[in-house]
């Protein structure tokens, strides 16, 4: 059997059934924790690991799948404890909302996460199949309108502007909504050609609009322009076309000049390239470190170009930058 093919096999198992991720606990709540500064690293400068923060002391961070920076704090879905955990820029737990069920308010498997203009909250929910959408004190509003029954199992979820952009995982698929529940685009389908997916997880969009796709099970990113035409592919060889080097790819963001970073969940790096293609760093490696990961998933950059990285077997939030 061909390594990529291999590859494709493990990194579709692990997606869909998310099995992979064990309920492993640690105990060690890390570190005294800093205030991530106003401003980041000069123009040029590399990222550095600069943090990490596990959750509030009686109920740590349990399978944190997915990041975001809304206003100016931090929200992670922490899956395995159906909830979000919300926490300030030096790593205080400042509040907690969801529980386990089926009911409004309450989550079954906390996924993507993001935020609109007005700070609420919206958190895709795999296993429910739905998006919740929650103000800023954790108090539920309703579910984000699901005409047609389009969604089946929401993952990756970024709200740019007055669009969310969705992935699909088991439909294979990615949505484009605007803010009032109207479908203005749909991609994909399953399949390994251009435009095609195997279980996509997370999306990121560019300044310049082009739309970015985590391909977890044909380990790539594929890249799009604002009207869902088929840009490019990025999988670590130098033309896409190559034997990737992503291996169960993950998170995805980019910064302010245009790096993009993709989260190597299966080999435990972040990768970076320029807009060209061509790789400029690697962040993290397997480990328990400050500044290693295990199985890493979610991936957020903010405006100051911080990258916050959900460090899924270690249990806790890396930050870069």
């Amino acid at each position: 059997m061909k390594k990529t093919t291999v590859y494709i096999w493990m990194s579709t198992m692990v997606v869909l059934s998310a099995a992979l991720f064990t309920g492993i606990t640690f105990f060690d709540l890390g570190p005294t924790l800093k205030p991530i500064v106003a401003k980041a690293n000069p123009v040029g400068g590399e990222p550095e690991f600069r943090q990490s923060f596990y959750g509030s002391f009686d109920v740590p961070l349990n399978k944190p799948m997915d990041v975001a920076k809304i206003g100016e704090l931090i929200y992670v879905t922490d899956t395995n404890n159906n909830q979000v955990q919300v926490f300030d820029q030096s790593g205080n737990n400042v509040l907690k909302f969801g529980e386990a069920g089926k009911e409004k308010g309450q989550l079954q498997f906390p996924y993507g996460i993001s935020g609109d203009k007005s700070e609420n909250i919206y958190v895709a929910d795999l296993y429910n199949g739905n998006i919740s959408i929650f103000n800023n004190k954790g108090e539920f509003i309703n579910y984000f309108p699901n005409q047609e029954k389009a969604i089946k199992s929401p993952g990756g979820l970024r709200i740019y502007g007055e669009k969310l952009y969705v992935t699909d995982i088991k439909e294979n698929k990615l949505f484009v909504f605007n803010l009032e529940g109207k479908k203005l685009m749909e991609i994909g389908g399953a399949g390994q050609e251009e435009g095609k997916f195997i279980a996509p997880n997370a999306v990121a969009v560019d300044k310049d609009n082009h739309i970015y796709v985590t391909d977890s099970g044909n380990n790539r990113v594929q890249v799009f322009d604002k009207d869902g035409k088929f840009i490019r592919i990025i999988n670590g060889s130098t033309d896409g076309k190559g034997e990737p080097i992503f291996v169960n790819p993950r998170g995805v963001g980019v910064d302010s000049k245009g790096t993009v970073y993709v989260v190597s969940n299966l080999s435990h790096n972040i990768y970076a390239y320029d807009k060209d293609g061509k790789e400029v760093r690697v962040l993290g490696g397997m480990g328990t470190d400050n500044g290693q990961l295990y199985l890493p998933n979610g991936l957020f950059i903010d405006e100051r170009d911080a990258i916050f990285v959900t460090d899924t077997i270690n249990q806790r939030i890396s930050v870069f930058y």
